[in-house]
């Protein structure tokens, strides 16, 4: 199966979107690490917008595609190499307000006539116009895009990230915002509504960064701000019926929140017309299983098969290290097991997941773009070609907390929602090297006493993801007097927003000795307890 949106959407026909009449934003992805981010600040406002490849964006789709605005994003690339990526010209023609950041500034810039240095060209004996982390820009000028937030004479706090700077405008622009290491580093052609900034206001680093992209969405492009989850429940629903019609539809649960809430979706839109199917994959936290079957079979009374396949999965990933091969095993036995299950539903036409955008993103790597592929996910690349079910995937629009307010929209109770993410493939990545009935074991009961800890001390609402990764490592240890050979594990908690970009959890450190004393003394087989205090960048939330 080809691993990028265009093919997918071609091969597996996923619903349409589904914004209906709201106003849509277009930001054109160049490969800034945090692109992501623009859209969720422009989805906070209660804007809609969708990411897409530079090259993937011809004249033809953006004109369907309608946008009231553009936005350009940053990128690694330096517009004055050659064969450096370019808007494509109708961004300039259409009559829509453009808003370049970073690179969208520069390649903006050089594209209508003006002039961009490389940070090699250190013509002056400095930098060259360097500037990385925190910085400060003096306002200089009024403009439509600063009503109401810049005044001028201000000085403010951005994030920079640049080595490129623009040393000579185009025709038609002035200077809004100047900074030491760029005298170009908020530039406006007000008549023709053309933005450039060289800083990130998308990054929390901006502090007012998210209402320059309002005023950019609200005030410059004129979108209203209407679209909020309650329309866009009722506006799915109404896609669903249209897409499924009276076809029978199977939606796959994992036990986390974004099957659930994709389940309770469906049934709210077709009834009956759809079958949920629970596969015991055997990688579940303890006592999974259970709730599952319990919550969807007696609660929200949804049709429900409960398949015990945990010995085909296990024996399928024995002796399997690399974590690459473990998405695709877990994928595609997923997918075999459905197949099996459909005789005792009749036959069905669709298979429901719950693919979030996400995902959608970072297992999209277009060929000679910007981006590149961190990891394939269990919902996007592992579905084998020959996959007889087309798709119906209502949350792939979505971003995860726009999932936890689809939910409560839904009438799903707030604890449910609220719940930390799980992977689709479930407790195999988080035992990295190969994986035994053993291991899960030792894992579960580890897992269970850091979260219960967690939430005794109140903590549980205010992570946005805590876990234990059991260790392919044994060390050496001491219990009373004797010597232990056990593996060591690692407890992961982090803050998120959006699960983009984290931040590890501060616990103090008397929390932690505990979690470790008692995993110590309550789990045979763990001997040593570490904590992991890396960021996403540069590290991922999941350690495989």
């Amino acid at each position: 199966m080809q691993n990028d949106s265009a093919a997918a959407q071609t091969a597996h026909e996923p619903i349409p979107s589904a914004t209906g009449h709201h106003d849509r934003i277009l930001i054109l992805d160049f490969g800034s690490q945090v692109t992501q981010l623009i859209a969720r600040r422009l989805r906070e406002n209660g804007v809609y917008c969708e990411i897409w490849p530079f090259n993937a964006a011809s004249d033809e789709r953006i004109y369907d595609f309608g946008p009231k605005g553009i936005i350009l994003s940053g990128g690694p690339a330096s517009v004055t190499d050659a064969g450096s990526p370019r808007a494509p010209d109708c961004v300039f023609a259409m009559g829509v307000p453009v808003f370049g950041i970073c690179y969208g500034q520069q390649t903006m810039v050089e594209q209508l006539g003006g002039k961009v240095e490389s940070h090699h060209a250190e013509t002056d004996g400095t930098d060259g116009g360097r500037e990385f982390g925190r910085a400060h820009i003096d306002i200089v000028t009024a403009s439509p895009i600063t009503d109401g937030l810049w005044t001028v004479s201000a000085k403010e706090q951005v994030w920079m990230s640049h080595g490129d700077r623009v040393t000579k405008l185009p025709a038609g622009f002035s200077v809004i915002g100047q900074s030491s290491g760029a005298p170009y580093a908020f530039i406006a052609n007000d008549e023709r509504r053309f933005y450039g900034v060289q800083f990130h206001p998308e990054v929390v680093h901006t502090p007012h960064g998210g209402q320059l992209l309002k005023n950019f969405t609200h005030k410059i492009c004129g979108c209203s701000g209407d679209w909020t989850m309650e329309s866009f429940r009722d506006e799915m629903i109404a896609k669903i019926r249209k897409q499924v019609g009276k076809e029978r539809v199977i939606c796959g649960l994992s036990g986390g929140v974004d099957s659930s809430v994709t389940a309770v979706l469906l049934h709210e839109a077709i009834g009956d017309q759809l079958t949920c199917i629970y596969v015991d994959t055997g990688l579940m936290r303890a006592n999974e299983s259970q709730q599952v079957v319990s919550l969807f079979r007696e609660h929200y009374n949804i049709p429900l098969i409960h398949e015990d396949a945990s010995d085909l999965f296990l024996t399928r990933l024995a002796g399997v290290s690399d974590p690459e091969t473990k998405r695709k095993i877990i994928g595609a036995s997923f997918i075999e097991v459905f197949d099996n299950c459909t005789a005792r539903v009749g036959d069905a036409a669709f298979l429901a997941q719950g693919t979030l955008y996400p995902d959608v993103i970072e297992s999209v790597s277009f060929t000679g773009g910007p981006s590149v592929t961190i990891k394939s996910h269990h919902n996007v690349g592992g579905l084998p070609e020959g996959m007889k079910f087309k798709l119906v995937e209502p949350l792939r629009e979505l971003f995860k907390d726009e999932v936890r307010a689809l939910g409560i929209a839904l009438g799903m109770h707030p604890d449910f929602v609220k719940r930390h993410p799980f992977p689709g493939p479930g407790l195999a990545i988080r035992i990295p090297g190969e994986i035994t009935r053993e291991k899960l074991d030792i894992l579960r009961k580890a897992d269970t006493i850091y979260l219960e800890e967690i939430r005794s001390h109140g903590l549980y609402d205010a992570i946005w993801q805590a876990f234990v990764v059991l260790l392919p490592v044994r060390t050496v240890g001491v219990m009373g007097d004797g010597r232990t050979y056990d593996y060591a594990c690692a407890l992961r908690a982090v803050t998120s927003t959006d699960g983009m970009t984290a931040d590890y959890f501060p616990f103090d450190h008397s929390f932690l000795g505990k979690v470790a004393t008692r995993i110590i003394n309550e789990v045979p087989g763990i001997n040593r307890v570490t904590y992991d205090i890396t960021s996403k960048p540069p590290g991922t939330i999941e350690w495989e």
